[in-house]
């Protein structure tokens, strides 16, 4: 999956998949992250959000359940 980087001190870059809504999402450390039946709306806010930070701790950290993937 491609990312696309994200101005954030936590996290890296951004990817997703609009057909198996999966997220991915790689923090600064290297690690990443899937999350699965993310909406298009919710993905399409994330990546609009003045603060990425922020609305990845509150609206995705706390409402999906992540996979690392490394």
């Amino acid at each position: 999956m491609q990312r696309k980087r994200v101005n954030s001190s936590r996290l890296r870059s951004v990817g997703y998949d609009e057909a198996s809504q999966i997220l991915e999402v790689e923090m600064s450390n290297g690690s990443v992250y899937q999350y699965s039946k993310v909406s298009p709306e919710v993905y399409r806010r994330f990546m609009a959000a003045p603060n990425p930070t922020s609305f990845f701790e509150d609206r995705i950290e706390e409402d999906y359940t992540g996979r690392e993937l490394r």
